[in-house]
């Protein structure tokens, strides 16, 4: 299947009339004041002051689009299912949103454009948590080239060839070459797909991008000081990002220190190779009490077989602690989510960015919604929920679930003491407000 190759418009990002009115919290009365944010509507304007987390949901993979409160911009991760993979058009996955008539980046570029602060159209920092292809995209034979054709675009490659990008940042830079050279060995662990084409695609593109003045860098486990704000920081000391886990390297919860977790792995010896998922990149941002985390597709939940270090939410949430908003680890897939990870983290709200029938396991599920687990409540969204997730584990979706399908947006007040739960329609081209959730208290449990 080809997708439509409309020819690409610039994106101008319009006022938004916005009203004021007093918010409540759960501890009481706010003396800060919000624009009205109405199911149908569209959402209010990002304000200086304010952090916003997009949740973008194109069927096709993760994508976080984050505006710090002096309008730094962050993109976590530009995913494209590879649709040469034949469960890609089944029912065991979802479908393109909000249609084909534009290919999954270009829905990305498109969504960023209308939300993007007032006279920006730049990405200032933009992370890739792993090389999987709902993640970052993925090479197909017949996918749109670059201008100058020097690569295809999918993933963060069309993303940020739509919109610049000032710095990118991923697991592996600069000599990718970690558990074994990923440029040039197409070997990967039993079950994993063949990626060399789109590690030489992304390797191509980079290429093209730091000869227009992009940046490059691996992330540094345990720094704050890698992604910072750009614009106004000393406006806003209590915000930054923390950089919990890169690749093999997590935070060891103090200072800017890490350690190398996998203390087993042998690169001349291919079974001792971390997998993909358990290199993810994790990160926490902060603004006040508020803290959100992300961490790709960290495994946590081990089976017959698996070596113990291949958990490695464990240790990620022992270095973070409580958080207030999560974004699922692995999209909710039985490999993530386990007990202590959810004990500790024990946000207010957890984000599934979910694609496929088996987001979220029916395991997780149970583990999310227990109280034995964890007594403290927490509300879930997702941002696609198939029909054949809802036939196999029956009315827990139901019961458990705040919103099932949307853009999710998390807006966080300024000073970081309240936040609310946007979920956007993501069947038009011009979202507009489904439900709106909150407000929920930022201080962790």
């Amino acid at each position: 299947m080809r997708y439509p190759s409309p020819p690409y418009k610039a994106l101008a990002v319009g006022w938004l009339q916005v009203l004021f009115l007093f918010v409540g919290t759960k501890a009481g009365f706010s003396q800060s004041l919000l624009p009205a944010m109405l199911p149908g509507h569209t959402l209010p304007a990002w304000q200086s002051g304010w952090l916003d987390i997009h949740h973008i949901n194109t069927g096709r993979g993760n994508a976080a689009f984050c505006i710090l409160p002096d309008g730094t911009t962050l993109q976590i991760d530009a995913g494209e299912l590879a649709i040469t993979d034949a469960r890609t058009l089944t029912a065991r996955n979802a479908r393109i949103r909000p249609d084909t008539s534009r290919r999954p980046y270009e829905w990305l570029a498109h969504y960023i454009g209308q939300v993007m602060p007032a006279g920006k159209y730049l990405i200032d920092y933009a992370l890739i948590t792993h090389f999987h292809d709902d993640h970052f995209g993925n090479w197909y034979p017949w996918a749109p080239l670059s201008p100058d054709s020097a690569y295809v675009l999918t993933g963060i490659t069309g993303l940020g060839s739509l919109i610049p990008i000032a710095h990118l940042l991923d697991r592996a830079a600069p000599h990718y070459n970690y558990p074994y050279a990923l440029h040039t060995n197409a070997g990967r662990l039993s079950g994993e797909i063949d990626f060399s084409a789109t590690m030489n695609n992304y390797s191509a593109f980079v290429v093209r991008q730091q000869q227009k003045g992009m940046q490059l860098s691996g992330l540094q486990a345990g720094s704050r000081r890698q992604i910072v704000l750009k614009h106004q920081p000393d406006l806003y000391p209590n915000c930054f990002v923390r950089n919990v886990k890169s690749g093999p390297n997590i935070w060891t919860g103090k200072g800017d220190s890490s350690y190398l977790h996998f203390t087993d792995a042998d690169t001349s010896g291919r079974r001792s190779w971390p997998d993909e998922n358990a290199l993810s990149c994790a990160i926490s941002i902060h603004y006040g009490p508020f803290v959100y985390y992300s961490g790709g597709d960290n495994p946590g939940q081990l089976f017959d077989g698996d070596r113990q270090q291949r958990d490695v939410e464990t240790p990620i949430a022992r270095a973070l602690g409580a958080v207030s908003v999560a974004s699922m680890d692995h999209h909710g897939n039985r490999h993530g989510l386990n007990k202590f990870f959810i004990q500790t983290l024990r946000p207010k709200v957890w984000v599934g960015q979910t694609w496929s029938a088996d987001h979220p396991g029916h395991e997780v599920l149970i583990r999310l919604t227990s109280r034995h687990v964890s007594p403290y409540p927490s509300d879930l969204f997702a941002t696609n929920m198939l029909e054949a997730n809802r036939l196999v584990i029956g009315p827990l979706i139901d019961s458990a679930y705040k919103s099932q399908q949307g853009h999710v947006v998390v807006r966080v007040a300024p000073g970081g003491q309240t936040l609310y739960v946007i979920v956007l329609d993501d069947d038009t081209e011009k979202p507009v407000i489904k439900l709106v959730a909150g407000p929920y208290q930022s201080q962790p449990y």
